[in-house]
């Protein structure tokens, strides 16, 4: 049975309040509009639903069962509106993130706080792994939105924006700040130890694209999966680390790191938002998305 959904809102209002005239007010329309779509609707059920009265109308014994479920399902409805508004008002819901962590810890904490202060009723959630593994992520629904070391392999499904600029250096730590003092050209590195991220991570994609353009043949003694572990074995003089100038400053002002002055210079590259193209973000992701390119343009 296809019977318009109005027709049913209707019936649910003039049995509510048992009146044709209080529920044309109700509705805003006239009173024959009423009259006429309880007649279309008893004509496509086949049954009457309404006994008329001195004082109004009263449901007939079959309507009785029809307008429990009908008033069930308005009230589903409108708590579903509700529940949705609540979800445009930011007064609900979860912002689902994926980044790597350093990526979190290094550029996202100050985001998320100030969005914390804005809409302390949006539950966060974040997921931290490789590049790889957060794409297929988004693209199955895990998470709304991910902030990744640019470049990433681009994709059709993918909507990059790109946000922060950033700077990688190669560094040591004080016992080795004697390399500090003069700008070097790779050929005097030869010697040296490096200490690199581990593969698939896109700092290191990155540094390996550059290596081979540059033709500079550099190979690591230490190869670790985290940021943090660079810098770590860095600061405590185990090799020449490859690290971003934006997540270390503090140890560069404390002299616990010197960056290298290096000729060729690594070039920048830049953090950016992923979110997947035709697919509209949950409100809480558009919320922090918004955020995150309000305070980039300051």
């Amino acid at each position: 049975m296809n019977v318009d959904l109005n027709l049913y809102y209707v019936f649910y209002i003039v049995a509510k309040y048992g009146n044709i005239t209080r529920a044309a007010e109700e509705l805003f329309v006239s009173q024959p509009s009423v009259t006429q779509s309880i007649k279309s609707l008893e004509n496509q059920i086949g049954a009457t639903l309404f006994i008329r009265t001195k004082k109004g109308v009263n449901l007939t014994e079959e309507a009785k069962v029809l307008f429990k479920f009908v008033e069930e399902g308005i009230h589903y409805i409108e708590n579903g509106e509700k529940k949705f508004q609540e979800l445009m008002d930011l007064e609900e819901g979860t912002l689902k993130i994926g980044a790597s962590t350093t990526v979190t810890e290094h550029v996202l904490l100050p985001y998320l706080q100030e969005f914390q202060k804005r809409y302390p009723k949006i539950a966060i959630s974040i997921t931290n792994h490789l590049t790889s593994d957060l794409i297929r992520l988004l693209r199955n629904g895990t998470v709304d939105i991910l902030a990744l070391n640019l470049p990433t392999k681009e994709a059709p499904d993918l909507d990059i924006t790109p946000f922060l600029e950033v700077h990688d250096i190669f560094a040591v730590g004080k016992d080795k700040k004697e390399l500090f003092k003069t700008e070097k050209n790779f050929q005097d590195l030869t010697m040296e130890e490096f200490i690199f991220q581990k593969r698939p991570s896109n700092t290191r994609a990155f540094l390996d694209s550059w290596l081979e353009k540059e033709q500079l043949g550099i190979s690591p003694k230490f190869e670790v999966v985290s940021f943090n572990l660079v810098k770590d074995m860095t600061k405590i003089g185990m090799g020449i680390g490859y690290l971003t100038k934006e997540f270390v400053r503090e140890e560069l002002s404390k002299g616990e790191l010197f960056e290298l002055k290096t000729t060729p210079k690594v070039p920048s590259r830049e953090i950016g938002l992923v979110t997947l193209k035709n697919i509209y973000p949950s409100f809480a992701a558009r919320a922090f998305i918004d955020l995150i390119l309000e305070k980039d343009k300051k």
